[in-house]
């Protein structure tokens, strides 16, 4: 049976569940489990940032905090789970995550060269991956993207063109591993 690992945009998941699902929960392992499908799991990758908190946080930003740090404490025990957390950065007026897409690029690459996976189960959005994609598909592993639906959630045109096969986040799919309430 082959292996496939899947990636994780957790950043650009809950943009997905907010703008597609109105803001609904889902469960993490369930969606990886889904994605793996039919091949064996080598390992779920999940990548994402802890909020900012200043020096006097509001009581939404402790809020928040504490819900991605409980989410991310809590995929760290689920089996044959990591978490990656890249770092924020303040720029042009507004947090955005730095060092996650060279993460997943890195981890990509290193899996495939390795011949430790058959196929990547990405689920993500962004351009920056596709060198990475281009690496893994250089050494022979299938690329699955998985992503939104809505118009502000597509994946980007050329990342979505590069893969070898493209899943949407229905709203089938999303009632299969939606939780009652939850992180994400």
């Amino acid at each position: 049976m082959d292996k496939v690992a899947v990636f994780l945009d957790g950043g650009y998941i809950e943009k997905v569940l907010h703008q597609d699902f109105r803001g609904g929960w889902i469960d993490l392992e369930k969606l990886s489990a889904r994605m793996a499908n039919p091949d064996e799991l080598f390992r779920s990758y999940f990548y994402h940032c802890l909020p900012y908190m200043g020096e006097n946080p509001s009581r939404e930003d402790r809020a928040r905090y504490s819900a991605r740090h409980r989410l991310i404490t809590a995929l760290g025990f689920l089996p044959r789970f990591e978490v990656r957390l890249g770092r924020l950065a303040y720029q042009g007026g507004e947090y955005v995550q730095k060092r996650v897409d060279c993460m997943v690029g890195v981890d990509m690459a290193l899996l495939a060269a390795k011949g430790k996976i058959h196929r990547v189960a990405l689920f993500s959005g962004d351009s920056d991956l596709m060198p990475a994609v281009e690496a893994v598909k250089r050494e022979g592993v299938l690329v699955t993207l998985w992503h939104g639906v809505g118009d502000r959630t597509k994946p980007s045109r050329d990342l979505f063109g590069i893969c070898d096969e493209r899943r949407e986040l229905t709203w089938e799919v999303f009632s299969e591993i939606k939780k009652s309430r939850g992180v994400v």
